[in-house]
């Protein structure tokens, strides 16, 4: 939804959403700052961030969940210590995709596409695919409970 006019609208149009988010991040940083940070772990108090979970406990807690399109979790990378990884449910069959952080212009961002699409944190990258597939299979639907495995 775009609420800086007078009235809401819905933009359907991908590259429109992301070009929003992106404005409405900067606005966020200009007007509280140079020195306003979202705290850099502010994904943790997410229900979707199981943090330091393995690729096979990622898989069965998926499945425990009932391998339906869209179930997915945000975990942090075992092989890459400063990525992160969306695991997603698809088809029956749980993908992975390393979500890398880049810096441009002094800024760090969170890309899964080479820094095609940035994201100002993972919170974002993950509100615009409930909302867009962007490079995924299919949207981010339901995120993953955590039942003791």
């Amino acid at each position: 939804m775009d609420f800086s006019g007078c009235t809401g609208r819905v933009i359907e149009n991908p590259s429109e959403v992301l070009s929003v988010a992106l404005e409405e991040a900067q606005a966020w940083r200009v007007s509280c700052g140079p020195d306003a940070r979202v705290p850099a772990a502010i994904h943790r108090t997410q229900p979707w961030f199981h943090g330091r979970i393995s690729r096979e406990d990622t898989q069965q807690l998926i499945g425990r969940q009932g391998l339906v399109d869209g179930v997915f979790l945000v975990r942090e990378s075992q092989r890459n210590p400063k990525g992160f990884v969306l695991s997603l449910c698809h088809l029956q069959r749980v993908k992975h995709y390393l979500i890398l952080p880049v810096s441009e212009e002094g800024r760090l961002y969170f890309t899964m596409d080479d820094g095609q699409t940035r994201f100002a944190d993972l919170i974002q990258l993950v509100e615009f695919h409930q909302i867009n597939r962007g490079i995924l299979p299919c949207k981010l639907r339901h995120y993953c409970t955590c039942v003791a495995l």
